[in-house]
């Protein structure tokens, strides 16, 4: 790739994560030459003289296609905050695709990242570009978690992995504008067309090898409130496990399937094993059903929406600052040994820690050494230990152990 004006272009910079992410790369880029990009020119200076930074910034709207040719031509890498993606998001991955440059974005939307895989995946490949979807608490945490499991278990000589089950032990934070914005999208896309329905149905939506996947553990989903036969406690669903799940079996495809022939993933919410369990675990899934159907139909949604924060809003910083995230990824593998992997950090997940997570990994992407091959891609993939070493570095916790 020939040299670049910038390593980095942070687009949709004031945006609420977006400004949490400058913040962030503000204070940690290193040598990196950054610029900030968004819609109104006026917005992007305010950000900059606040940061005390003399950035260039760069006025592009999500929906002009030369100006996003531009910007991904000016630079090595490209992290966007603009959602929902798949409002807005596809433009900026074709230009990025074009130009060979690499991409980083904190999407949770099957839908996006599927009709980013199948227009982009071959000509990124061709291209080099390291198209990286969800690079924040959507997937990282779990993408991470069992890249980990399997460097440890194959160290180890212990087999494949097989049984393996994410559970989300304690968080705290709040809620964005962008974020419900994202649902109400992707709930009116398959209102829209009710064939999208299976899509967001099949647990390999987003595998790069539909074909290969019928050789691979069963799916587990966890969709109902259960006692965990891996865990031996009641579980209820994890809210992000129904896209959690597809990026780890996404990862495992683009690895030629290389967790294992019994590899079977899920993501839960753990309530524990007392008596009040179950009942707790009931009333998580019908809470949880209760927000999608609210959201699924307008009288119900137009209540939510007077209460519900709306785009470019998000938790207060105390609730950031105060907030924690911890989660732990147990297997079982095909010698029966058992281990843990555990990812963990400080500030609210979907915000403070979120913007760190993809400023470094859009810093991975520009800066480290061992560039892999381009295309539609995730976390683990494209970017594996060098992120794990990176968010180490800023005060997260990633280890394994054995169990």
């Amino acid at each position: 790739m020939s040299q670049r004006e910038f390593d980095v272009v942070l687009h949709g910079a004031t945006g609420f994560v977006g400004r949490l992410t400058a913040a962030h790369l503000a204070s940690h880029r290193g040598a990196a030459r950054i610029a900030l990009s968004g819609r109104s020119q006026a917005k992007l200076e305010a950000l900059r003289d606040a940061l005390g930074v003399d950035w260039p910034v760069i006025v592009a709207d999500s929906h002009d296609d030369a100006a996003l040719a531009a910007l991904a031509r000016s630079t090595t890498a490209v992290a966007t905050t603009v959602g929902p993606y798949l409002t807005y998001g596809l433009p900026l991955v074709g230009a990025c695709t074009d130009a060979g440059t690499d991409y980083a974005d904190l999407t949770g939307e099957v839908l996006f990242v599927r009709r980013s895989a199948a227009a982009f995946h071959a000509r990124a490949r061709s291209s080099g570009a390291r198209i990286v979807h969800s690079t924040g608490f959507d997937s990282v945490p779990s993408d991470l978690g069992v890249h980990l499991l399997r460097e440890r278990v194959t160290a180890d000589g212990e087999g494949d992995l097989e049984d393996t089950v994410l559970v989300l032990i304690s968080a705290s934070g709040g809620f964005s504008g962008g974020t419900i914005d994202s649902l109400r999208t992707q709930i009116d896309e398959v209102a829209a067309d009710r064939s999208l329905r299976a899509v967001i149905a099949d647990p390999y939506s987003l595998s790069a090898d539909p074909a290969g996947e019928s050789a691979v553990g069963r799916v587990l989903d966890g969709r109902r409130p259960m006692r965990d036969p891996l865990l031996d406690r009641w579980v209820a669903p994890f809210v992000m496990g129904p896209f959690n799940t597809r990026i780890v079996r996404r990862s495992n495809g683009l690895r030629g399937f290389a967790y294992g022939p019994g590899f079977a993933y899920r993501e839960v919410m753990g309530v524990g094993s007392g008596p009040a369990a179950p009942v707790l675990a009931g009333a998580i899934t019908l809470g949880l059903g209760a927000i999608v159907a609210g959201m699924s139909f307008w009288p119900t949604r137009a209540a939510l929406d007077r209460i519900l924060p709306s785009p470019g809003e998000g938790p207060a910083e105390k609730a950031r600052v105060g907030g924690h995230f911890r989660v732990e990824v147990h297997t079982r593998t095909s010698t029966g040994a058992r281990y843990v992997a555990t990812v963990a950090a400080t500030g609210d997940p979907g915000y403070a820690a979120t913007s760190v997570m993809i400023g470094e990994s859009v810093l991975s992407l520009a800066l480290d050494e061992g560039r892999g091959a381009g295309g539609v891609l995730t976390p683990a993939v494209a970017l594996g230990d060098r992120l794990v070493d990176r968010l180490q570095a800023r005060g997260f916790e990633l280890s394994v152990s054995r169990g």
